[in-house]
Formats: C-alpha cells, structure tokens, sequence
C-alpha cells in the first residue's frame, strides 16, 4: 500500500522547506534509514531520513522548489502500484489543510507580536518541541545532556528525545545558559510545547513558562534544535583520528566541512569535550593548522616511536545478490520453523569415550569387502537403545502419545539445495555392515537426486553428525514428527583421566534435542546412559 510522505517540520520556527537535493529517483527501491533528500529550512540543510521501506513512486516537490510544511513530498510503495488516485486527490484536501494550517500560523503569529515582545527579556532563547517526522505528533525526552545552570555552546547536545520512529540527539544553535527546563526526563509531551529556555545567566524568566504553559503561544525568538537524521540514542558524529582517539562532530559541522572538503582531523573544537561546531568550520584556515600539525615533531627524538597508522577511507562497491529460494529450501524453512515453535525442545549432553569404538572398528574394518563407519556404529546403537528406551522412539498427537515398537532411523544428509532425511526401515534388525552399505546407497542417490518419497518416510528417531567437518559439539532441530534427534560430534584426542591417571584419550560429545511433551528429562538421560554405553563397549550389542 503507497505511503504518502510529506514536507516535515524539522524545526520549531520552520513553515516551509526547499528541496536542496533528490538521493533517490523515481523506481528506486527504499530501505528503512535511505536518505530521500537534502532538505533546507530556516536555519540549515538537514538530511531527510525514511522510515518506509518500497519504490519511489513519485516525487511531489523537485530539487531547488520550496513547498509549505505537509506538503506532498514524495509517494513510496509496491513497484507498479497505481497511484493516480493519490495524485487527483491530492489537489483538494492538502491544499484545504495547509490553508487552516498556514491560517493558524499566522494567529500564532498574530499573538506572538501583539504578546511575546513584552514577556520575553532580551537574550532569552525558547526551545520547543519540534516535529522531526511527518508522523510524528509528539515527542519523549529520553536524556537530558544538560541540567539547569549549565554554560550551551553552539553544537552542544542537549537531549536525546525519542520520536514515533527512532531516538535523536538535539544540538543547540544558540549560545547562553540553561535556564529552564519544561520537560523532564521520561516525559512526552505535543510538538511546539516549552521544552527548554535559554538565555543570559541569571536573567529572570518568571512568567516566561506559565505563560507559555497557559497562553498556547510562543515567543517571537526560538531556537531551531538540528537532529542528527535517524541517529540511534549513541554519540554520533564521531570519526576516527590517526591517534586512535575519536573526533565529534556536530551534524552541522560535518556537512560543511564535507561541502568545503576539510578534514576534521585538521580542525580543533571549540565546543564541550572538545566538539568541532560550526564557527570552528567557517574559521578555520590551512594555515592556522599548519603550526598544530608540526607539533608532533619533537616525538621523533624517541627512538622506538612507532608509526602513526594511515587512516582507513572505506572504498569499493556494496555488493548483493538474490537467490531463488527452492522449493525444497522453502519446506526445510517450514518444517523446521513449525518443529521449534511448537515443540518444547531441550537438550542433554553426554561425554563418550571412544578408545574401544575405535579398535573395534580396526578389526572389523580388516574383514574382504567390510567398510564401517563410526556414524554407522552410533546408528545400530541408537537402534539397540531405542527398543530398550521406547518413549524416545515416539510421536505426540493432541489426544495420545503414539510408542513406536519398530525403530526406523533418519540419517540426516547434506545435499546441494538443502538437507535430505533418507531413513533406514527396522534398524535394529541389521547388521553393522547393513548399516554401512545403506547409509552409502541413500546418501549417494540423495545427491544425485535420486531418492524415492517412500525412502524419505516412516522415520520414528533421526541422527545428524557433522563430525566430519570438525564440528564438536551442537544441538539440532528435531525432526517431526519424531520426538527426539540425536546430534553427534568429532572425535577429539586429549587428556583424560582413568584409573585416577591423566593419560591421552579420544572422546566425542552427543547431544540429545528432545521433545519435552513426550520425553521427560529423566527419560533421555537413561536412553543416553544406555547409548553409551553401547557405544563405548561395542562388543555389548552382539549380546
């Protein structure tokens, strides 16, 4: 649906916008936090941030055109969607808006001149709350950067205020003291109410804010807050020196430099903290810093002075791009999104020595014509655990919990779209060998895309082993509608004790996901316990 984006009210004392500068052409694609365009008001150019993400539609108010506050700016949505009903609509209602709107204006005006002058002393600067977003209507003081007494200099924040879209920080353009503050910290309040009055140190206000507060009006001088466009609630503005130190920056400050190409490394502050504001900008002068860029100097008498490191200027293009999810990955994305929001996954770990495992396999794998893995042996023990351990091996329903009695493991395989669940019908009943020559058929024909539906059904326990790439320890998602799925690691050589002795040992982690509607904590532990069992002597499964 198209979003209508109107000239926003970027300042208190701001009734109408110039566009400077167009980022953004018609058939564009917006993304939330895409600058649209360079707007100038009555105090300063100010970069207008969207909050919408879609194509740029139309452009209502060309580069170098002025337009009234609200005024249509631009239209963003759908690509292809019709807007041609917006567009003869708009002929009406917004110009009778900004009539009552610039009507109103001139009565606020109207009190200002026949009211403010004599309430308001000489010097004394009002602060309110400005609209910094066409949507906005109000605005939350977050933090207050200054309290009353304060000395504010040109380019200092005085708050970080919280808008229907994002937090900003406020920077001042005025210079004085803080004398009053209207809104406290975690209150909101409407645009244009008192937010803050600066002016001469101890110069009397009585009556400034109740005035204000009572009358609705507000004085003929107020002060423009500049935001930082889009700014989250952290010091902004900062750029990296070559002393490893960091530069701020006011808003402001950064965009004339950037217009006259001058480095902020080369410009000294004068705001708080050392804050480059504008006056620092318009004084500064290549000859000025020549001498301060000198003075490092006697630092080469050091004989171990390392060198400063260059500064990194971000160069090369930002490169995307989209890739059709398949339709494969599209069911993997809602099984398994459908697995872990409606089953009650927990996992159980288990350390499992693997010295035995790995003799045992030695000499079975010495037999013509033999080939065994270890995955093939952490298989045929699941099979001989799970008919000893039959709730593992089971299914929920909404009104009973299905025991499986006949053990069919899913052996989970990675192939070129996704992941591939072949499943080995009656595991228990074969043999070792059986197992091996099986897992090596399904994995290959799931490959090659050869894999019959019927092949990939009926599992009632699934196992996943990324040992193989040197993978540890993880836990997976079970595969529904099993209950449980058994994720298995590397096998790693390292210092284990035995007999009250440190000697080198080969140990792989399992980890048991679980589903906790049909297998309670105790439940999988005894499985686990019974695996390893099985696993760690596997002379016992020929029992």
């Amino acid at each position: 649906m198209a979003t209508i984006i109107t000239m926003p009210r970027l300042s208190d004392t701001m009734t109408e916008g110039t566009v400077a500068t167009w980022l953004k052409k018609v058939g564009d694609k917006i993304s939330e936090g895409d600058i649209l365009a360079e707007i100038e008001t009555d105090k300063a150019t100010m970069e207008f941030e969207s909050f919408n993400e879609g194509t740029l539609l139309h452009i209502g108010i060309q580069a170098g055109e002025t337009a009234p506050v609200d005024s249509l700016l631009a239209i963003i949505g759908n690509e292809g969607e019709d807007i041609s009903a917006i567009l003869a609509g708009k002929s009406e209602t917004p110009k009778e808006d900004t009539t009552k709107k610039e009507t109103t204006s001139e009565t606020k005006t109207e009190v200002k001149e026949t009211a403010a002058p004599a309430a308001l002393p000489k010097g004394v600067i009002v602060v309110t709350m400005p609209r910094l977003s066409d949507t906005m209507t109000e605005g939350t003081v977050a933090t207050w950067l200054k309290k009353v007494g304060d000395k504010v200099a040109e380019g200092d924040i005085l708050a970080e205020i919280e808008t229907d879209k994002a937090t900003m920080e406020f920077e001042s353009f005025n210079e004085g003291t803080l004398l009053y503050i209207g809104i406290e910290e975690g209150n909101a309040a409407p645009i244009d109410s008192l937010l803050a009055i600066i002016g001469p140190a101890g110069t009397d206000i009585s009556g400034i804010a109740e005035n204000f507060t009572v009358g609705g009006a507000k004085p003929v001088t107020t002060e423009e807050v500049a935001t930082a466009s889009a700014a989250p609630a952290e010091p902004t503005a900062q750029e990296a020196s070559t002393d490893g130190k960091r530069i701020l920056a006011s808003p402001l400050a950064k965009k004339i430099a950037s217009d006259k190409g001058i480095q902020l490394t080369q410009v000294k502050g004068s705001g708080e903290n050392g804050r480059i504001v504008k006056s620092d900008i318009e004084n500064y002068s290549p000859a000025a810093a020549a001498p301060q860029a000198a003075a490092p100097a006697p630092a080469k008498t050091e004989t171990a002075a390392a060198p400063a490191p260059k500064v990194f200027v971000p160069a090369g293009e930002v490169f995307t791009e989209e890739i059709k999810n398949s339709q494969m990955r599209k069911i993997i994305a809602k099984r398994l999104a459908e697995s872990l929001f409606t089953a009650p996954h927990y996992n159980l770990t288990i350390e499992v020595t693997m010295d035995e495992a790995m003799k045992s396999r030695a000499i079975i794998n010495n037999v013509p014509d033999t080939k065994v893995s270890f995955n093939d042996m952490v298989i045929k023990a699941c099979a001989m655990a799970l008919k000893k351990h039959l709730k593992i091996n089971s299914q929920w329903k909404e009104d009973a919990i299905t025991i499986n009695h006949h053990v069919n493991i899913g052996v989970a395989v990675a192939v070129e779209d996704g992941l591939v669940v072949p499943v080995l019908k009656f595991t228990d009943a074969m043999s070792l060998s059986q197992i091996g020559g099986s897992v090596r058929d399904l994995a290959g024909r799931a490959k090659s895309k050869k894999l019959l539906p019927s092949e990939m059904e009926g599992s009632t326990f699934t196992v996943s082993n990324l040992g193989m790439f040197g993978i540890t320890e993880f836990n997976s998602i079970i595969n529904q509608p099993n209950s449980a799925i058994l994720s298995v690691g590397a096998i790693v050589e390292k210092p284990v004790v035995k007999n009250g002795q440190i000697v080198v040992g080969n140990t792989m982690m399992l980890s048991l996901a679980c589903d906790h509607r049909t297998i309670d904590g105790a439940t999988g532990a005894q499985f686990l316990q019974t695996l390893k069992q099985y696993i760690e002597n596997p002379v016992t499964m020929l029992a």
